[in-house]
């Protein structure tokens, strides 16, 4: 009897895993931007311009300006993150697409990267310097910690690692449930999902995951997992999370279904004609934002990390002038200036402090 039950245990540790792994590839499978083999965006998104070769991109990265990193230090501010208190939302950038969201005692961060590189090689891609004066030690304790997607600049394992023991949920995308696991970290805290699925966390927090024009990948295999933007829903708040995206029509659908939006945090910098599908002009930047229907623009993906070829300022300055002529009220704060989202956003703009070289 005893050696029935043994084997029959056996078998089941045996299955146990093709069972979890089954699992796993039908909520992947099933998905309808799931095809091929692949998550796929909602148009066809080439990752290069389709006449732009390999070769290409190699001569450009061995020309590549001394004007894609400054020539001074990032000049920042330093904020006792654990003090944070207002009746409004307050929004921290810490540089590139990292920052923290605090509003009725809730600490949410998105993207964190803190380990001073953006890439699976220290010694590469490197941040600007005095652009990673905030570490994973600064950090307070964070009730949801946002994961787009899951490319080195976005999702920093030594990070993750650093701040597991602090935060209380984690939420991410499709396919991403299992690498978060690999970490250490509980399922029971994380929340995986598809574009358009919800999440509420309490009376005061929803969060949607919407679409967003780019895709994944950490090494040779791409789409195993999805992208995406969120949609934050905090009382009467609203805070469109934009990740990483190509300009499309995604933007005016999320206005139109979710929208307007009290503030859109999207990505303006580390652009290429050689890859005009996956990442927005500056200039395309404003337009989602009126697309979305946004009361304001807070500009991110520039000021840490040279992952293009214009000059490390250029992002910020040509979004400044495209939101001008648009009259769409923009801000632009130094690494670590608090940003307090109120309804009346009449001159939030603030200093040109990237005018350092």
């Amino acid at each position: 009897m005893q050696g029935s039950i043994f084997l029959l245990c056996k078998k089941i540790r045996k299955l146990l895993p093709n069972t979890l792994k089954n699992m796993k590839d039908h909520r992947i499978t099933h998905s309808k931007n799931y095809k091929n083999g692949a998550f796929q965006n909602l148009s066809l998104t080439p990752t290069m311009a389709p006449d732009v070769s390999f070769f290409h991109i190699l001569k450009d990265m061995f020309r590549r300006p001394k004007s894609i990193r400054p020539a001074a230090p990032i000049p920042s501010v330093r904020t006792d993150l654990r003090s944070l208190s207002a009746k409004e939302p307050v929004i921290v950038w810490f540089g590139h697409s990292s920052y923290l969201i605090h509003f009725n005692g809730k600490n949410i961060l998105v993207d964190p990267v803190f380990s001073g590189h953006a890439s699976p090689l220290s010694f590469m891609i490197k941040a600007f310097n005095g652009s990673d004066v905030y570490t994973a030690d600064d950090m307070p304790e964070i009730d949801l910690l946002v994961l787009t997607h899951n490319h080195y600049d976005h999702m920093d394992v030594e990070t993750l690692s650093r701040l597991k023991n602090k935060t209380k949920n984690y939420l991410t995308t499709i396919g991403l449930k299992t690498r978060l696991q690999n970490l250490g970290i509980e399922e029971q805290k994380i929340t995986d999902l598809d574009w358009w699925e919800e999440k509420k966390y309490t009376d005061h927090l929803t969060i949607t995951a919407t679409p967003a024009r780019h895709f994944s990948g950490r090494g040779i295999k791409r789409g195993g997992s999805l992208w995406a933007s969120f949609v934050l829903e905090m009382d009467d708040y609203k805070i469109f999370i934009g990740g990483d995206s190509g300009y499309d029509m995604h933007f005016k659908r999320i206005g139109d279904t979710l929208g307007p939006f009290d503030l859109a945090i999207l990505e303006c910098g580390q652009y290429n004609t050689s890859w005009p599908f996956i990442h927005m002009m500056p200039e395309e930047t404003v337009q989602a934002t009126i697309d979305l229907n946004a009361a304001m623009l807070l500009p991110v993906h520039w000021g840490k990390f040279a992952l293009a070829n214009h000059p490390w300022n250029e992002p910020v300055q040509r979004v400044k002038h495209a939101a001008k002529q648009t009259r769409v009220p923009l801000v632009t704060p130094m690494i670590g200036e608090p940003v307090r989202l109120t309804k009346d956003q009449s001159n939030p703009d603030h200093k040109e402090w990237w005018n350092i070289g």
